[in-house]
This record gives C-alpha cells, structure tokens and sequence, in this order.
C-alpha cells in the first residue's frame, strides 16, 4: 500500500509532457506588415488617390493637408481607412501630413477667389498675342506656390512668352496643361440633352471608352445630334447599360434564323431585348410576336393558341378608308350652308324670325263645280304630246368664208389702223423729256 500511495503522488507531481513540434507551429502565425491607406480627391468629381494615413484619425469626409508630386494640397477624405499589405501597396505612395484646420481652410478659400482674376488677365494677355488656345480654368495650389493654367488647342502651342508675361505680373511659378474636350467639360459643367447634371462633372471619377457599337447594341438611332454630350464625343452612359443589354440578347434567337411553329415556317426578323421577344414572319403581312420559351417549343403564343385562331392580317382596305387605312373625311360644307353661331356671351345681331308657311296655290277647277285638293299626288297628269316631226336645226357653228379684197383696193378702217399703229411707233421712239406733238407744233 505504501508504494501505491507513492506511485500516485509522483504521477500528480510529475512536469505535463512537452508538446510535440508539429503542434507548436500550427499555433504560430506568420504576421504581415500592413499600412493603412485612403483614398482622398481633390475637387468634386475629380479622380480618386490613395495615400497613406499613418497613426492620423481620420473619417470619410475630413479635410486634410497631404503632400504630392506638385506640392502640398487640400483634400477630403473619400473612403474610410483600411489595411493593405505593403507587398500590395502602390509605388510613389505618399502621405497625409496632417488634417486641415482652420487657417488651412481660410488659406486655401483665399486663393481660390484670386482664380477668376487669374483667368481674365490671362485671357486678356493670350488675346493681345492672338494666339490659337482656348482657356479653361485657373488654379491654384494650397500654399500658392504655383499656378496651373488648363486650355486647349488643335495643336501644339508656343507659350513661352506668355509664361514670362504671368511670372512677372503674379511672382510665382505657372504651368501650362494642354487638356483634351472631355476634360473641358468635366472642368466647366453643364446640363446635358437629359436635362441633368452632367455625369462627368457630378459623380464620374474617370472615362470610360465609349463606341458606336454600344448605341447600336441598345437599339438607338445613330444621330449624332441624339448620341453625342456636350463636349462632341459620344456620350459617357452610353456604357451605363450596355453590359446589360448583351446579357440579355445572350438568350433570344438571331435575326434571320429559321422557325417552325406548329408546322409553319418563319423567320424571325426583329429582336425586343426589354420584352425578352422577337417578332417572327410566317408570310406577307404575317407577323407574330412570340417569346422565346415559344419559339423554341415551336407553339403559337398562349392567347392565339387558345382561341384557335390563326396570325393576324391586316385588314383590307375599305371603300371609305383612304390610302393610310383612316375613314375619309367628309366633303366640306358649303359656305352658304353653314349655320354661322353666335359667340357666347353676345346677343344676336339679328333676333330670328318666326318663319310663316307660304300660301299654297290652289288647284284649277276641272269641271263644274269641282275643285282639286293642294296635293302632288291628286294633280292631274301632264297631257301626253302626240309624235311630232321636228326638222333637224343646222350646226350652230358655221364655217365663215372670207374673201380677200381685190387687188388695187384696201380693205375697210385699214388706213385708220395703219395710222393708229404709226402713231404708236413715234411714241415708243420718242425720247423721255422730248416735247410731245402738240408742244412741237406738228
């Protein structure tokens, strides 16, 4: 028993045993270095840029200070913060330095109002030069330092001079950035043909490459006045939808494919992407509009299988109907015939006259005594007229003979008519102002 009893206290008091090497390093985890990043803009729908946040509190919307390529700027903190592991972190990445207070702020506020003075005395001195270059903006850096002016052109301008011109009146740095017609209208705004803000200068951070193809994908009229913004390129939502739109003509059959519905052949020639159907052509003036569960099963839709009827035609043209299918209007009313209305609210010019029935004649008595009653149906017949030989009357336009006058005699009023037009042909000669006959005395 004692021995027992002392087996048992060495196994309570014996170290646990030691865990085994494959254990251990299950729990071990390797551990990543991570930075934490956010994306910042800095104008309203101005592109978005990632910067590293360090220890800083930051929110999504905090003003802060940060250091770029060009200088220190003011931005505003579009995302909240996040990890990202520095193997993943994008090169040239800086830093915010600190967030925005309230000199910051008044500072930046304070150039921002000398930007439209920038700009006119800088239109003022490119029209002095006359040179080919159409200003956009003016802008200021936070500190003031440098100035970047944004214009465009067809080509490549020489504006040395007029650098030298704005360093001297301004004493600071200018920088001229050559920017293309999407970039001018994100920069000046407007409303487009929806009557929105434009997508570019509300929300669009970048732009996307647009073309003709998606337009003819959604099924739009290919009019340029129709499919092109305000800067003349084609419009940015054109690719909004168009993603959309292949997905779903994935599923319906091709224009031009052969059908057979309930042992009639088709064709389909029409596509309705929204509807999810497609018109097909079973003969002249033969068309159905069917879906593609139909279509592919081969049977008429529901609503014409159920009656048993067959395709619609068109139906003929009627006697009253006119060459576009409308009934013909009626034949305008006389004038004459017209029953002139009174406006309302003025009397009538003339009041209406009661009418009173003309006095009937009365019948001629036909016999002694007897007189016929004021009826057509009770007068008396008209008398009939026995055969009578008319002689035939001669045509009533006759061949006239004319007979020319003989030789050695005029005809009668020749010498008047030749004297007429005689004197008609001194009058036409006579110069203007000259004296008339009487006045000459002839």
């Amino acid at each position: 028993m004692p021995d027992l009893e002392e087996n048992i206290e060495n196994e309570i008091n014996s170290p646990p045993p030691a865990a085994s090497a494959p254990f251990l390093e299950e729990e071990q985890e390797p551990t990543l270095a991570t930075t934490r990043l956010v994306k910042i803009k800095f104008r309203p729908a101005g592109r978005h840029y990632d910067f590293a946040a360090g220890k800083i509190p930051l929110t999504k919307g905090d003003r802060v200070v940060v250091e770029t390529d060009r200088g220190r700027a003011l931005g505003t903190v579009v995302t909240f913060p996040r990890n990202v592991a520095d193997k993943d972190l994008p090169e040239g990445l800086k830093g915010v330095m600190r967030l925005a207070n309230a000199d910051d702020l008044a500072m930046g506020a304070n150039f921002n109002a000398k930007e439209e003075f920038s700009l006119r005395f800088c239109r003022e001195r490119i029209a002095e030069r006359k040179m080919a270059m159409k200003l956009v903006r003016a802008e200021y850096l936070f500190d003031g330092s440098k100035i970047i002016f944004y214009f465009t052109a067809d080509g490549r301008i020489d504006f040395r001079e007029l650098v030298k011109d704005l360093a001297h009146y301004f004493h600071t740095r200018i920088e001229m950035r050559q920017i293309g017609v999407r970039d001018e209208a994100k920069l000046i705004g407007g409303i487009g043909i929806c009557g929105r803000e434009l997508c570019c200068s509300s929300y669009l951070t970048e732009f996307a490459p647009v073309s003709v193809k998606m337009a003819k994908e959604q099924e739009l009229a290919l009019n340029p006045n129709k499919i092109s913004g305000q800067c003349g390129r084609l419009l940015c939502c054109l690719a909004f939808e168009y993603e959309t739109y292949c997905d779903m003509k994935k599923g319906l059959p091709k224009c031009g494919r052969k059908v057979t519905v309930e042992g009639r052949e088709g064709e389909v020639i029409s596509q309705h992407i929204l509807r999810q159907t497609v018109t097909v052509n079973f003969g002249p003036q033969q068309r159905i509009e069917m879906t593609t569960e139909e279509v592919e099963k081969g049977i008429m839709p529901q609503k014409l299988a159920a009656a048993g009827s067959p395709p619609p035609e068109r139906p003929e043209r009627s006697s009253g109907q006119g060459a576009t299918g409308r009934p013909e209007r009626p034949e305008r009313q006389n004038r004459d015939s017209r029953q002139q209305r009174p406006r309302p609210g003025t009397p009538p010019a003339n009041p209406p006259e009661t009418k009173t029935p003309p006095p009937q004649p009365t019948a001629r008595p036909q016999g002694p005594g007897r007189q016929q009653p004021n009826s057509r149906q009770n007068r008396p017949a008209p008398p009939v007229l026995a055969d009578v030989k008319v002689p035939a009357k001669p045509p009533q336009h006759q061949i006239k003979r004319v007979t020319e006058p003989a030789e050695g005699t005029t005809a009668p009023g020749e010498p008047e008519a030749r004297r007429r037009r005689q004197r008609n042909r001194r009058r036409s000669n006579r110069k203007p102002g000259a004296p008339t006959t009487s006045e000459s005395g002839e």
